[in-house]
């Protein structure tokens, strides 16, 4: 349930973001890259700190982890890699935007509208970027939650084994000794 839930939500930052055809410069992409880079960063927060969390209760058990706890703490590890670039993406997206917003206050000309197709692609390329990085980390925690183990077997010893002990060979006896 925990890994779906944070797939569920960086999925939702996701889906919050516009698409290219929708990207304009406009107050509320400000507001919209504002509010998403705020979810995303306490997002990132989380897996870091649930990560360490774990790390650290594992450290401190003396019960070995199970294999679900171990995939767990590893997946939300793994997530905050392409957490971590979405949210830098967006940082670009940002700052794509400050300069499309600054340009629109320089005299008009060739240039400057170069610039602002130039600008507004960068920032078109940054909300897909962060889009496909999302996607990626909360397709990596779906995988990883519905992954299931096999059940550990305990091996039945075989009557032979049981019965006859058997002694070991010389050349065994001689890599269990302490060297001299």
């Amino acid at each position: 349930m925990l890994l779906h839930d944070v797939a569920d939500r960086l999925n939702n930052v996701a889906d919050q973001l516009p698409l290219p055809d929708q990207i304009c410069l406009d107050p509320a992409l400000s507001e919209i890259l504002d509010d998403e880079v705020r979810h995303l960063a306490a997002l990132l927060g989380f897996l870091a700190g649930e990560s360490a969390f774990r790390h650290r209760a594992t450290a401190r058990s003396p019960a070995r982890p199970t294999a679900t706890v171990q995939r767990t703490t590893l997946a939300l590890a793994s997530a905050a890699e392409p957490t971590g670039l979405a949210l830098a993406a967006l940082g670009a997206a940002v700052h794509h935007l400050g300069q499309l917003a600054d340009l629109t206050h320089r005299v008009p000309g060739l240039a400057r509208d170069r610039t602002i197709i130039i600008e507004h692609q960068r920032l078109v390329d940054r909300l897909g970027d962060s889009r496909v990085h999302l996607a990626r980390a909360a397709k990596h925690l779906r995988t990883a939650a519905d992954t299931r183990m096999p059940p550990a077997t305990t091996a039945v010893p075989s009557p032979a084994a049981t019965t006859v002990p058997q002694k070991p060979h010389p050349r065994h006896q001689l890599r269990n000794r302490p060297c001299t």
